[in-house]
């Protein structure tokens, strides 16, 4: 049996310096302990919900009361890791890039991180115990769970709440994603905080394609490009379309921009050359009109253990339709007006709009025929709408 002196030991939490390098060795990059709650932002999240800027994220509306205080998710939590993981890989996309590519956002051009977060909270969790005693427990999170993140790390001092909306380091910038940790164990709270330093600027906001920010700090999901690109289930507004561009998945506009970014890499911080987030192969430039006529099994092969996954083959196929539309790919044309038969009416609405901003006049008859023959009321209409404004074009 351990001695008294011994499980004092045990029982003292070690200093946030000796947890901070045992997370940096497995990867990450900052850490900070909060309080499980109550969270004193939440109240902003509730009116932004509230707002309708969710859009159709109901997710985030449930299991509200544990959003507020994560001691309803888990009595026990006494305290919660808060982590940042750098995914920025020092790889760019052609210059100048060919106009018939597809962007993906620079998280997933890798794998999927959060298979790699869980196994390393795994292990920062086998490193915390050894150091307490086994009589420690944790619940990890990536994205799951009712957690307000973002308020969390501001909380623990990893960065402040951006005009974009971002954590950013002074250091680090904003290229990296959060994990959690709650804990059964009270360890040393983060007590500093990171001074909002956006000042005057306001490059994010000037720069987003479709003005999703509706006021520094206040994104309006319902416009941004990486909601309606990825977490959007449904038809992309058609006036938001062509603000779009070639975006297929996601988008870094915002992040680009930002000084506090071009100051990291400048610095030497803000890069990853973790493997899980090196680029795959054909994402740094993919050709459209391949991704036009990707199949279910060949989305799932392709993408398998990508975060891309994440927008399902009709989703990100009415993407690439969408940015087919913008660039003009004459190359396109026929690929689009075979789209028109495809099993999702999602992609057959998209396929139609494209087809028109490309073809002009001589996608009418074959955006009419699809309309006949189409058997979902939402995209017989807006097919009709394509061919009434191709009609009305000028040849291109």
């Amino acid at each position: 049996a351990p001695s008294p002196t011994e499980k004092d030991a045990m029982q003292t939490p070690p200093p946030l310096d000796v947890i901070a390098a045992h997370a940096q060795r497995l990867g990450f990059t900052l850490l900070g302990v909060a309080p499980p709650g109550p969270l004193p932002t939440y109240e902003h999240f509730r009116d932004w919900v509230r707002a309708g800027h969710a859009g159709s994220m109901g997710y985030l509306e449930r299991r509200a009361d544990e959003r507020r205080d994560l001691r309803e998710v888990w009595p026990d939590a006494r305290s919660v890791l808060v982590l940042a993981l750098n995914y920025r890989y020092a790889a760019e996309r052609p210059e100048p890039a060919p106009a018939n590519t597809g962007i993906i956002s620079s998280y997933a051009w890798g794998d999927d991180y959060h298979e790699f977060c869980w196994q390393q909270l795994d292990l920062l969790l086998a490193s915390i115990q050894a150091d307490l005693g086994d009589h420690v427990e944790g619940r990890a999170y990536v994205d799951t769970g009712p957690i307000l993140e973002r308020d969390l790390g501001e909380q623990t001092g990893l960065g402040w709440h951006g005009k974009s909306t971002m954590l950013i380091h002074p250091e680090h910038g904003s290229w990296f994603v959060l994990a959690e940790m709650l804990l059964n164990a009270e360890l040393p709270l983060s007590t500093a905080t990171a001074p909002d330093r956006c000042g005057t600027c306001t490059r994010c906001l000037d720069a987003c394609p479709t003005g999703a920010f509706t006021a520094p700090h206040v994104l309006d999901a319902r416009r941004c490009i990486s909601y309606l690109t990825i977490e959007h289930r449904g038809s992309i507004p058609r006036d938001l379309r062509p603000l779009i561009g070639g975006r297929i998945f996601g988008c870094d506009v915002c992040q680009d921009v930002c000084p506090w970014n071009v100051r990291a890499a400048r610095l030497g911080r803000g890069l990853t050359e973790l493997d899980v987030f090196a680029p795959r192969a054909d994402v740094l430039a993919p050709d459209l009109v391949d991704l036009l006529g990707i199949t279910s099994a060949d989305f799932r092969d392709r993408f398998a253990g990508s975060p891309v996954l994440r927008a399902r083959r009709a989703g990100f196929v009415r993407n690439v339709a969408v940015a087919l539309g913008n660039v003009g790919d004459e190359r396109a044309v026929e690929p689009l007006e075979h789209a028109l038969g495809d099993g999702s009416a999602l992609v057959r609405e998209h396929a139609g709009w494209a087809l028109a901003r490309i073809a002009g006049p001589r996608s009418v008859p074959a955006l009419h025929r699809a309309a006949e023959h189409e058997t979902d009321p939402h995209t017989r209409e807006d097919l009709q709408r394509s061919a009434a404004e191709a009609g009305s074009s000028s040849s291109p």
